[in-house]
């Protein structure tokens, strides 16, 4: 398959005639459901596609070339300071060897660029004392960034994340909201009954869905903690741990 992505040969070349590793987070059978990852053919030409389809395909190849590579590593720095009986902590990240990252190199943006200066620490000895000069920013929290169909689909995935119970957080951990094969479908069942609507590429939700909620006074309903319960439940049927008539 490798072989056959000929446009994709400068990500390829390092490969060839080297073992192919195949690590547990990527090829595992027993994660396997209802078929395995997409992945390209081998077969490909950029003449038959349109642009948008030239894009998805160039996603799909990336990662499945992606996952052949080496890790990525990166050195951590945490700074624990006091100040005047005053606390300071501070934690930067430096990419060592990039590893995977490379193939999904691409231009930073000014913004992105001035950020990861930021996290930039320089070498520190534990225990270290000193005069230092502060410096101040002036800055303003910013408001959760509105969903959009990517993001959305990301926070069904892990939604075990808003879950403050820890059996609970553990049951949605392997499936989250919907299953991969259906996350796409929920969202376009909330489109076709007007609960939301699409501004550029933002997922904004409608009059009549806000109103949806309110009228659910139930919070259990309108919580990922509900899917939770439920996968605990099926996961005791599956174990025969739980009586699946009280289901």
């Amino acid at each position: 398959i490798l072989e056959g992505l000929k446009d994709y040969v400068s990500l390829t070349a390092p490969l060839k005639g080297t073992k192919l590793p195949k690590s547990k987070k990527v090829f595992d059978s027993s994660k396997v459901t209802d078929h395995h990852a997409i992945i390209p053919t081998g077969v490909y030409s950029q003449q038959h596609l349109t642009e948008q389809e030239r894009l998805v395909f160039d996603l799909i190849a990336r990662r499945f070339i992606a996952a052949f590579y080496p890790d990525c590593k990166i050195s951590t720095t945490t700074i624990l300071g006091e100040v005047n009986k005053i606390e300071f902590k501070i934690t930067g990240k430096q990419i060592l060897e990039p590893g995977w990252r490379v193939i999904f190199a691409k231009e930073e943006k000014p913004e992105e660029k001035e950020e990861n200066e930021e996290r930039t620490l320089p070498l520190f000895v534990k225990g270290e004392s000193g005069p230092h000069a502060p410096d101040l920013n002036e800055k303003q929290t910013q408001p959760p960034k509105p969903y959009t169909e990517a993001t959305l689909l990301r926070a069904m995935e892990t939604a075990g994340k808003l879950v403050d119970n820890e059996e609970l957080r553990d049951a949605l951990k392997e499936n989250g909201i919907g299953r991969p094969s259906t996350r796409a479908n929920i969202i376009e069942t909330l489109f076709k009954r007007n609960y939301i609507r699409k501004e550029k590429k933002n997922l904004i939700a409608t009059p009549t869905g806000v109103e949806l909620i309110q009228i659910i006074r139930e919070e259990l309903l309108k919580s990922a903690e509900l899917t939770g319960i439920w996968e605990k439940k099926l996961r005791g049927i599956e174990k025969r741990t739980y009586d699946a008539h009280q289901f």
